[in-house]
């Protein structure tokens, strides 16, 4: 007898009037007759019918919502409604029990945040099930699209001595003691005595190394944890994230807009081909949220609308320049409807900027570039004008920015200018200004960050609903 999983069985490419054998936990049990049975491998249940005049009664009351259970029996088509085909059931095992007095999952509406603090049993609801099993599919997406256009995978160190970003908002690595810390003679902590022999932290990117593999092995990216000690608690931040980071040499600003746009129609068209049971359950969960919500606040596409949105439009590429024009000049700006007032050139874009550009203005994805120096970082290449560099954000419907990146400065003499600029000492990036010393060229990349696409791909409105367990400001449980 071969064993199958539910989405096997439901898929009809087995035949009715197999003898088959199934392993799931328990979802409901009704009228001591009807097992609604799930193992991860698909949104839905299939129905375990048992003749309970032929098992043990003390067998039969193991059987509760969360139990794992072990089924023989025959697929046959099904007599009642919602599935093609059910299991009669000839044997069943109870592997484990569940007590439903104390069992927090039960076939009842939870809500997010109940769910968050059983992060560990919450894949077992519906959701759940869906976000994670997309996930998983835009992770192997992601793989996929890299390693069929000549990518190669690089593992960026999570232990760090460099600041990426520039920011300083990053988590210390250390075995000091914490309450006898060794000084030196200025009386600060004397981190030549710790574990590393400097100063080390949580890394807030990959990119700066991802640079290093790029300039030998030509196309490169990283997929790995990236930290940030940010105290925020938003539904968009997480402490603890993914970041995906390709690198390119010898490409440009519009060679690094190409592959992005190229990357990014290509994953969500993955999920869009592979995933739709679990889309449209979620589209379906997003458009019944939406009735309850003002006529105002609802969503004008539905989520697969706007998935189609990013794959079937051309994304169109704006500068920074002509994008505050027209916000300036927008009816919204004007009329003081946005929080953040547009005035003048040079202003950090809030989400609703973005989002106005995408779904009002161009109605397409926008690829905004040549963004004013002062608000990017170091590492991006000055324009000939002095006052902008060669960057470029991509905006999408419902959420605004979701991928960043920029032509690296290539030139040894400028980079150290800008360095100085902001107090980043040569020494701490040697091996960084090596590359500009060695054989330098144009090259340019990315940052995706995954948990971003998570929520755009599955409509979830709080990041720590598309991570398996999310670390923010006092929070590190599981």
């Amino acid at each position: 007898m071969k064993s199958y999983t539910v989405s096997e069985l439901l898929s009809q490419k087995v035949a009715p009037n197999t003898e088959v054998e199934i392993k799931g936990w328990v979802r409901t049990f009704r009228a001591n007759r009807f097992i609604a049975l799930n193992d991860g491998s698909t949104l839905n249940n299939i129905q375990c019918v048992v003749d309970f005049e032929n098992f043990d009664e003390a067998l039969l009351k193991r059987i509760t919502t969360g139990a794992a259970v072990h089924i023989k029996g025959d697929l046959v088509e099904s007599q009642g409604k919602g599935q093609t085909v059910e299991v009669q059931v000839k044997f069943v095992d109870v592997l484990g029990d569940s007590d439903p007095e104390t069992y927090p999952i039960q076939p009842k509406k939870h809500s997010f945040e109940f769910l968050r603090e059983n992060a560990h049993l919450r894949t077992r609801t519906s959701t759940f099930s869906a976000v994670m099993r997309l996930r998983s599919a835009l992770s192997f997406a992601i793989h996929k699209y890299f390693n069929e256009n000549g990518f190669y995978y690089m593992h960026a160190p999570i232990i760090t001595g460099s600041d990426a970003e520039g920011a300083g908002e990053m988590f210390r690595v250390t075995n000091l003691d914490a309450k006898n810390a060794p000084l030196n003679e200025a009386g600060e902590v004397d981190y030549s005595k710790d574990f590393f022999g400097k100063e080390t932290n949580l890394t807030v990117s990959g990119q700066l190394e991802a640079e290093t593999y790029a300039m030998s092995l030509g196309k490169v990216y990283t997929f790995g944890p990236t930290f940030r000690a940010e105290n925020s608690n938003t539904s968009r931040h997480l402490a603890e994230f993914w970041m995906i980071e390709p690198e390119v040499a010898f490409m440009d600003l519009p060679g690094n807009m190409d592959l992005a746009e190229d990357f990014m129609k290509s994953v969500i068209k993955y999920i869009l081909d592979n995933n739709k049971e679990d889309l449209e359950f979620l589209d379906n969960r997003l458009q019944e949220e939406d009735k309850k919500k003002p006529q105002a606040e609802r969503s004008e596409m539905t989520l697969i609308e706007k998935l189609k949105f990013v794959t079937d439009n051309n994304f169109k590429r704006v500068s920074y320049t002509e994008a505050i024009d027209i916000l300036r000049n927008s009816k919204p700006n004007k009329k003081k409807k946005f929080k953040y007032i547009i005035n003048e050139w040079g202003a950090d874009l809030q989400s609703e900027h973005e989002r106005y550009l995408v779904e009002k203005h161009f109605n397409c994805p926008v690829i905004l570039f040549d963004y004013p120096a002062n608000i990017k970082a170091f590492y991006m290449r000055l324009n000939d004008d002095g006052k902008t560099v060669r960057a470029m954000d991509i905006l999408f419907p419902g959420i605004g920015e979701i991928v960043g990146g920029a032509q690296r400065e290539e030139r040894l003499d400028v980079l150290k200018e800008k360095m100085a600029a902001i107090g980043i000492p040569e020494e701490d990036l040697w091996w960084y200004l090596d590359l500009r010393k060695f054989g330098t060229a144009v090259h340019s990349g990315f940052g995706l960050g995954f948990e971003r696409l998570v929520m755009f791909a599955t409509g979830m409105s709080n990041i720590r609903d598309v991570i398996p367990f999310p670390r923010t400001p006092q929070n590190a449980e599981f």
